[in-house]
């Protein structure tokens, strides 16, 4: 309720309130879009091929006479659902590894370290183009890629948190006692190390979003004829002289999916202080 109530807090504030309207619209076409969607996202319609916005269809049909806001609705579905399912697996992932490696230390630190440094080198798309590459396309294969793409940056900030929390007075009092590993850093340096690690993996989530479109873009993510945003506009660019609303409406849920998650990131932050907590770090 506590949380609940400060996220109510934050959604109030001028940032806040706009970018969770934008959220709450995007959140709901993906829950409910069997409902919302006028049409059958994957019904042909060859004769109304590339219809222009009107009343029959707000944005318009595509080149095989589709629906374009039945299918950017449906569309909500695939990309919030491949980039939380790998934010969430990543975040986890990396809290669990970069916990370890900031409190146990010695070697087993340095090997983690020195994989997620070199990682950290190469961008997002380029880990995430390698692994699809080994392990095939498909939604499946984008969540695996898009998440150990994201899995350095919250290794490297947990290890950061919790190195600066175990020289903690509590922290050794907890080990005096005969707490266990375990024990100490799921019960008290994580609970304590996990804010800015959720912050960064909702920023992240809009970057995910981001690199989920490229990669449908390019054919790698779902498989027609399961909507997806980069998939569309994909597929618009061979119309963009003709019916450019097919590459214009899907670009345009990508960018106001991502600033508005941006935006409610940097209410979150000011609202926690977080960049005053990293400096302390």
């Amino acid at each position: 309720m506590n949380a609940l109530r400060f996220l109510a807090g934050v959604a109030r504030t001028p940032r806040g309130a706009v970018s969770a309207a934008v959220l709450t619209v995007v959140i709901a076409c993906a829950l409910f879009a069997p409902w919302l969607a006028p049409y059958d996202y994957a019904i042909q319609n060859l004769p109304g091929s590339n219809t222009p916005p009107g009343a029959a269809h707000w944005m318009g049909t595509d080149e095989f006479g589709r629906d374009l806001l039945s299918r950017i609705i449906h569309g909500a579905r695939t990309s919030l659902s491949v980039a939380i399912t790998a934010i969430t697996i990543s975040v986890v992932a990396g809290m669990t590894l970069g916990a370890m490696a900031g409190y146990f230390g010695g070697l087993f630190d340095r090997v983690v370290t020195a994989v997620v440094d070199l990682t950290w080198s190469f961008p997002e798309i380029l880990i995430a183009l390698l692994l699809i590459a080994i392990i095939g396309t498909g939604t499946e294969s984008i969540i695996i890629a898009i998440s150990i793409a994201y899995l350095a940056q919250f290794t490297r900030l947990t290890r950061a948190q919790v190195m600066a929390l175990r020289s903690e007075t509590y922290i050794e009092a907890t080990v005096n006692l005969g707490a266990g590993h375990a024990h100490v850093i799921f019960r008290h340096l994580l609970p304590n190390a996990i804010t800015p690690v959720i912050v960064a993996g909702m920023l992240a989530t809009g970057d995910a979003i981001i690199l989920e479109a490229t990669l449908g873009f390019f054919g790698l993510g779902a498989q027609p004829p399961t909507p997806s945003w980069g998939a569309m506009m994909s597929s618009g660019t061979a119309q963009i002289f003709i019916a450019p609303w097919i590459i214009l409406f899907p670009g345009a849920a990508i960018a106001v999916t991502v600033i508005a998650i941006n935006l409610f990131g940097d209410a979150l932050i000011d609202a926690l202080d977080i960049r005053n907590r990293l400096r302390e770090v």
